[in-house]
């Protein structure tokens, strides 16, 4: 049943709503469009996801094995434990660099969208995006998912990544030749120039011995600088609200010095080299400056509230505009008012 204020040749609100909302309906072919965009990024996601498991719990992927020389003072550092006695052990980094930007997303993406919904500029947008012939989602839904899909990808394309490069160079820890134990007199060491190359020459345990050989890139300083360069460049892009101009670079730069201080602490504990630092910074970096750039578009979308309306409400629009130029402060605030919560894939 549709209300009216009972005024002849006034239109009910529900009509008034239509009118404004455009038709979402899709064509048979547009259906299929989107059922196979989906279907294929289900099918990359699920790739990537096994792939990240066969390099991270299988030995389907071989460690090369590096030799080294004997006494070298590059690879006798003290061994300080296993990965859990770490000052940041890798369940306190994986919570932080899933659960950090989970959270903050969510509650940004919702604060931005009950913003949004209490503007009366929000009932002339439309309230679901349509993904399907029976299947709508509400833009929070749509936006949220979207980021968090992308970043959560990025996650596992940051570990095969460095995986990959682990299992391919078998660049050794500084503390290799302390799990290593070798057997020098065996292995004729009688001088420190003497390469060792065959895997047999150690004696310590194997485990400690194979991640010993896991080193370049590191895997906590691309998993730590993806998250923190991510965030940061969302808080920067989605964040336009008064008052954040200083909070927001804090806020950016803080994060990016946790990722630096992550880095420094494997250094410190002799867990990795310099270089293996600096190259999971590279790489973590790149991956979230390109999800970024190139499939997020500096979590931007298409604007509703700029789409046509209606003939009759644009002419007078335009009548009542007409002679009137617009300065700049006021273009900058209607910019700001005008928050966007769906996009075009």
């Amino acid at each position: 049943m549709r209300v009216t204020d009972g005024t002849p040749g006034v239109r009910s609100v529900t009509d008034s709503a239509e009118s404004m909302m455009p038709s979402k309906q899709l064509s048979s072919k547009e259906r299929r469009k989107v059922c196979t965009s989906v279907a294929g990024e289900l099918v990359i996601m699920a790739g990537t996801v096994m792939l990240a498991y066969y390099f991270e719990y299988t030995d389907t992927f071989s460690v090369h094995v590096q030799g080294f020389f004997c006494y070298d003072t590059a690879f006798t550092k003290p061994y300080l434990g296993p990965e859990d006695s770490s000052a940041v052990p890798p369940v306190l980094l994986y919570a932080v660099v899933a659960g950090l930007p989970t959270l903050l997303i969510t509650i940004t993406e919702t604060v931005l969208f009950l913003v949004q919904y209490t503007s009366k500029e929000f009932d002339r947008s439309e309230k679901t995006v349509a993904i399907g012939d029976c299947c709508y989602l509400n833009p929070l839904v749509r936006r949220t998912f979207r980021f968090l899909g992308v970043y959560i990808f990025g996650l596992f394309t940051v570990d095969i990544f460095v995986n990959a490069g682990q299992v391919v160079t078998g660049n050794l820890a500084p503390y290799f030749l302390t799990v290593c134990k070798p057997n020098y007199t065996a292995l004729g060491c009688q001088q420190a120039l003497r390469y060792i190359s065959h895997q047999e020459a150690c004696t310590g345990n194997q485990d400690d011995i194979l991640r010993a050989r896991k080193t370049f890139p590191s895997k906590e300083a691309a998993l730590s600088v993806y998250g923190a360069l991510y965030l940061a460049m969302y808080v920067t892009c989605v964040v336009q609200a008064k008052g954040t101009r200083l909070a927001k670079p804090v806020l950016s730069l803080g994060l990016m010095c946790l990722a630096f201080l992550t880095g420094l602490n494997r250094v410190a504990e002799y867990r990795n080299h310099w270089s293996d630092v600096i190259a999971g910074f590279i790489i973590g970096s790149s991956i979230a400056t390109f999800l970024v750039v190139c499939v997020v578009h500096n979590f931007k979308g298409k604007l509703l509230l700029s789409e046509e309306s209606p003939a009759e409400p644009r002419s007078n629009t335009a009548m009542l505009s007409m002679g009137r130029v617009e300065s700049p402060l006021e273009k900058y605030i209607a910019s700001q008012n005008h928050i966007t919560f769906a996009e075009v894939t």
